[in-house]
């Protein structure tokens, strides 16, 4: 909600445990609630920048009143929800091959024809090198200094500077090849170069049924 021109897409799971006439049903409520939630929203908005517009004093919530109006421009685009069971690989593929169809539509990322610079695919393809190689820990977790230094021993990214890496770990982490968390201070010198292993650890800390469990413990 807080991000220019999003593109949601709702993904049910656990249709497994679902009646088959439950599926729909639950489908269209998931759809009906997000939509209440939007417009709750667009609602409470207008209603804090109207107040601020009308107090005695707006001079002193300029601030405020440019948040609130940036994040009032902030559309979200909301796609159908694809509902999964996550122990059929066919579903699996189903979403897969939904989100894709998605991404190559141009009318929801105009950007999806961008033509990148040859650097982005070398930089790319040393990494992934990297991340494969033996000398990786499982966890994939590098300093990212070191990664600069190593990438730039290759000899057609010697002149690889720190900003330029940025730039293209940017996009690696929107293309989901790598996690980098820059905008959190205890994160931001270290780049996740094995995906998997935040999403493996993610699955110990949240779980379904986890306070059951924990409560379970004598």
């Amino acid at each position: 909600m807080r991000v220019p021109n999003s593109v949601v897409l709702p993904v049910g799971t656990h249709v497994d445990c679902c009646q088959e006439e439950e599926v729909e049903k639950k489908r269209h409520d998931i759809m009906a609630k997000i939509t209440a939630m939007l417009v709750e929203r667009k609602s409470n908005l207008a209603h804090f920048i109207n107040n601020l517009e009308g107090s005695e004093e707006p001079e002193f919530y300029v601030d405020q009143w440019e948040r609130l109006k940036e994040m009032e421009s902030c559309t979200l685009t909301l796609l159908n929800l694809v509902a999964v069971n996550c122990t059929d690989h066919h579903d699996i593929k189903k979403l897969e091959a939904t989100i894709l169809e998605h991404v190559k539509n141009e009318e929801l990322f105009p950007e999806v024809i961008r033509v990148l610079p040859p650097v982005y695919r070398q930089v790319e393809a040393a990494i992934i090198d990297i991340a494969q190689s033996e000398e990786m820990a499982d966890h994939g977790m590098m300093d990212l200094q070191y990664l600069l230094s190593k990438l730039s021993q290759r000899e057609h990214l010697a002149n690889l500077d720190r900003e330029l890496l940025q730039d293209i770990l940017r996009y690696l982490h929107c293309i989901g090849l790598v996690v980098w968390y820059e905008e959190i201070k205890h994160l931001e010198s270290t780049v996740f170069l094995q995906p998997t292993f935040l999403i493996t650890m993610f699955r110990l800390l949240v779980r379904y049924q986890l306070v059951q469990q924990l409560e379970s413990i004598s």
